[in-house]
């Protein structure tokens, strides 16, 4: 980065950190939003926009090979008139970068003149003819929109350490998609009542990156096809040369005849596997020294002095109204060998005893034993290391809130089964592209604990927070000879990061 850039940086964040130190403490007597006289005018030749990060991400799809490899491995277009394939693809995943919430906000963009300017596009495909392009799309080429995608995240993480490839983490769940549509062919009602799909999420636990996404129609179980996809991640892992294959999922993806099969391949299980009969009879056989008691870690470390602890209205609220109240009291683990009837060997199942007290108002009515399962294959782990790892899978339900209310790649904003697959695919590349942009962060080894926490930091930030820090950045576009020049109008604290990006992407090989 050069030193008038360096200088640029540090003079705006003093004279940011001044005028916050100078606000004054005394009541000024009037109100601090004293604005008045107010007039707007339209700029005649200069021009900005709001969504400068775009700049960003579009040259780092362009380095990583996403727009050549779109368009050679997509043939959904009989006439380019004039968008390619990529075109249309990374024109729904811009739009959702800039901000974007549905098909509907691309008229926005493509009327927005700064906008194609900074994307050097005479225009962009408007909300029908991309809806359009969503139903061109057949299941196969869904999966092969999905196996492109997954062949360029083995050359941004070939950009990471070694220690990255110590183990691959796969997550697997469902999630209900609800529609209100009335039209949509595959839909149908879920096990809660309502209408919508079921989409399939697998995902890479280390990067929070969805590997691959299934819809299927609403009323199809959670687990469906689910050590199919589960397979496929693990091969793009181990071609991207991770050493240990790790799956992960709740009861419903135990999936008892594919366990023998992993356990050959090398790959170790955690799953959660429901309270049969059978299981619960060896838990209560179990005698009272084989039980020992679970200690969690707290959920965070007080780096000042400790505060008194608020009151607790819900529980007070709960006990003054008598509603009946379940409060964990202690937890206990054991283990055992078992042989699922599907399965040609046996493996170790921990149980997780949770000792419960039931209550009414200020009476304590009985205690309640909760037994919960887990399989796996992980013979040298200690009990309680088995009931941490199963607990963190719960960590994809943020990736999944994230998809879902963040992104809003399962909208379903199109007519079909298999074109709302496509949209949720090409949706969820605007999280791939966040993600990827935090992978390619540099670390240099004098700032090496401040840079990994940064990347930590962007990694695992929320979709909202980084439109803010690293999207919503007004610039204004300006054509300086053979360059697309785009200048930084504010700043944040997020900006020193935003411009080591820009440096790292400039020089990517990928």
């Amino acid at each position: 980065m050069n030193k008038t850039t360096r200088d640029r940086h540090r003079k705006r964040k003093r004279r940011i950190a001044r005028r916050l130190e100078s606000i004054p403490r005394q009541d000024p007597g009037r109100p601090v939003f004293s604005a008045s006289n107010i007039h707007y005018e339209l700029a005649d030749r200069g021009g900005g926009i709001a969504c400068g990060g775009i700049g960003l991400i579009h040259d780092l799809a362009r380095r990583v090979g996403l727009v050549e490899a779109l368009d050679r491995d997509l043939s959904l277009l009989k006439i380019h008139r004039p968008y390619q394939e990529s075109d249309h693809v990374l024109n729904l995943a811009y739009n959702i970068l800039c901000g974007g919430t549905c098909l509907e906000d691309l008229e926005l963009l493509r009327n927005n003149e700064d906008y194609l300017t900074a994307l050097g596009a005479p225009g962009i495909p408007d909300p029908t003819t991309s809806g359009d392009f969503c139903r061109r799309f057949s299941a196969a080429d869904v999966e092969r929109l999905m196996d492109t995608i997954n062949e360029l995240r083995q050359g941004v993480w070939q950009q990471q350490p070694s220690e990255f490839f110590e183990e691959a983490v796969l997550d697997a769940d469902g999630v209900l998609a609800p529609t209100t549509g009335e039209c949509k062919e595959g839909m149908d009602i879920s096990y809660n009542g309502a209408w919508g799909y079921h989409p399939l999420v697998v995902s890479l636990a280390n990067t929070c990156e969805p590997l691959f996404l299934v819809n299927r129609s609403g009323n199809r179980p959670s687990h469906e096809d689910a050590w199919k996809y589960l397979d496929k991640a693990a091969t793009v892992c181990r071609e991207a040369g991770f050493r240990r294959i790790v799956f992960r999922g709740d009861t419903a993806f135990s999936q008892t005849e594919h366990l023998d099969g992993w356990d050959d391949d090398g790959a170790v299980f955690y799953f959660g596997i429901d309270a049969m009969r059978p299981l619960v009879e060896r838990a209560d056989a179990l005698g009272e020294g084989d039980w020992r008691r679970l200690e969690r870690a707290a959920k965070y470390e007080v780096k000042t002095t400790s505060r008194a602890q608020p009151a607790n209205v819900k529980e007070e609220v709960v006990v003054r109204r008598k509603f009946r109240n379940v409060r964990l009291f202690s937890e206990m683990v054991s283990e055992f060998p078992y042989q699922p009837v599907a399965c040609g060997r046996a493996y170790r199942v921990v149980a997780l005893c949770k000792n419960l007290t039931v209550s009414k108002g200020e009476l304590l009515l009985f205690d309640d034993l909760r037994y919960f399962f887990y399989i796996t294959n992980d013979f040298s782990s200690p009990a309680e290391e088995i009931v941490f790892q199963a607990n963190q899978r719960c960590d994809q339900e943020n990736l999944i809130a994230q998809l879902k209310g963040g992104v809003r790649a399962l909208q379903m904003p199109v007519d079909g089964l298999v074109s709302n697959w496509a949209y949720m695919v090409m949706a969820s590349l605007a999280w791939t592209l966040k993600a990827w942009m935090a992978l390619v962060l540099p670390v240099e080894p004098r700032w090496r604990q401040k840079h990994e926490a940064q990347k930590r930091s962007v990694l695992r930030m929320e979709f909202r927070t980084f439109l803010n820090a690293f999207m919503r950045v007004p610039c204004q576009v300006v054509r300086k000879g053979r360059r697309l020049v785009y200048r930084l109008l504010s700043w944040n604290p997020w900006q020193w990061v935003f411009l080591r990006a820009v440096e790292a992407v400039r020089v990517l090989r990928c």
